[in-house]
């Protein structure tokens, strides 16, 4: 019996293995485009810097990894608001970001709503200049306001292993005018969000992503906005974005209520304020029977600017179930700044 019991923990392993290796080829394999970035929503995932994607359970994980779901409690229901800015120099860039998310083990509601405002030097003509020392160059200032409609459903494939996709129902619209060079990049993005006009356009697009559970480590793997589509005739792009994550459950290996996690991007995605590619590490730690959690941790972008980023965010129980959440960014090359705050429920 015990002979048996261990070929077979050995073939789910094996298993799990292939899965995680799979999704990670696929991840690697992903195109490289422009725009939005995957950290942009959830309290708890931002307060870690962004190390979420083998920690997702609770409803954002219909952001992060669908396949989270699986390992989370049995209803979770979350509501934030929040804010991204990197405005001290052109290229500028500012994420505004509000959601809601339900969610089951197997099955998730969400519904994301972003606007995404940048400015950038132009020539004559409006196109990009690469030179920034070019002092001929204007600036082009551009608007985009993106809604989410999702499903996600989650499948549990082996023991421990689970796999899970949001088709998402997207509508975008992007509008563009140009801008005084003169004028702080504060005031530009400011401009920016108050633009009009421009033509909604509806499409689908899918997220999917794995995750494995063996005791304390917890391992992911997820891919968004599979479909890359495009708005304002090639004007913006919801990128394919891809990573991966490792997360320890300490709590589960004995000791306290403490949670240590690692992602990376699989590979170079390019966004209006520069090429990313980040290294991402968070920890999450609960205090005094779960009432209050507190989070730190950062990112550095590998490419590009190289920029480094600082977060912290925490979790204060109110009454059984219900927590209100908050997190914090400073830093960067380009001074990111960016808060966010929340309600969630769980049971």
């Amino acid at each position: 019996m015990t002979t048996n019991i261990s070929a077979i923990r050995i073939i789910t392993f094996r298993r799990f293995v292939s899965v995680f290796v799979f999704v990670f080829l696929l991840a690697v394999a992903a195109s490289v485009c422009s725009a939005q970035i995957v950290e942009s929503v959830g309290n708890r995932a931002l307060g870690m810097g962004g190390a979420f994607v083998a920690v997702a359970s609770d409803s954002s994980a219909t952001w992060w990894n669908p396949a989270g779901l699986a390992t989370g409690p049995f209803s979770d229901v979350s509501t934030a608001r929040g804010v991204v800015d990197l405005k001290e120099n052109v290229p500028s860039r500012r994420d505004r970001v509000s959601f809601f998310a339900a969610s089951a083990p197997m099955v998730g509601f969400s519904y994301y709503r972003l606007r995404i405002t940048d400015i950038q030097r132009s020539g004559a003509k409006g196109q990009p200049v690469v030179d920034r020392e070019d002092t001929r160059a204007g600036v082009s200032v551009r608007s985009f306001s993106v809604s989410e409609l999702g499903l996600t459903l989650v499948q549990s494939m082996l023991p421990g292993v689970h796999a899970g996709a949001t088709l998402k129902y997207v509508r975008g619209t992007l509008r563009g005018d140009t801008g005084d060079a003169a004028r702080p990049p504060s005031e530009l993005l400011d401009s920016g969000e108050e633009l009009g006009g421009g033509a909604a356009e509806n499409r689908f697009d899918l997220d999917a992503g794995v995750i494995g559970v063996a005791g304390p480590v917890r391992v992911g793997a997820v891919m968004r906005n599979i479909r890359a589509l495009t708005f304002g005739d090639g004007g913006f792009t919801l990128p394919r974005q891809t990573r991966v994550g490792a997360a320890l459950d300490v709590e589960k290996a004995g000791g306290p209520p403490l949670t240590l996690a690692v992602d990376a991007d699989a590979r170079t995605y390019t966004t209006a304020s520069g090429d990313r590619r980040v290294i991402a590490a968070g920890v999450e730690h609960w205090l005094g029977m779960r009432r209050v959690g507190v989070r730190g941790g950062g990112r550095v972008n590998m490419v590009g600017a190289k920029e480094r980023v600082a977060t912290a965010g925490a979790s204060v129980l109110v009454r059984t179930g219900f927590y209100v959440e908050g997190q914090v960014t400073h830093g960067g090359a380009d001074s990111e700044r960016g808060w966010g705050v929340g309600a969630r429920v769980t049971f």
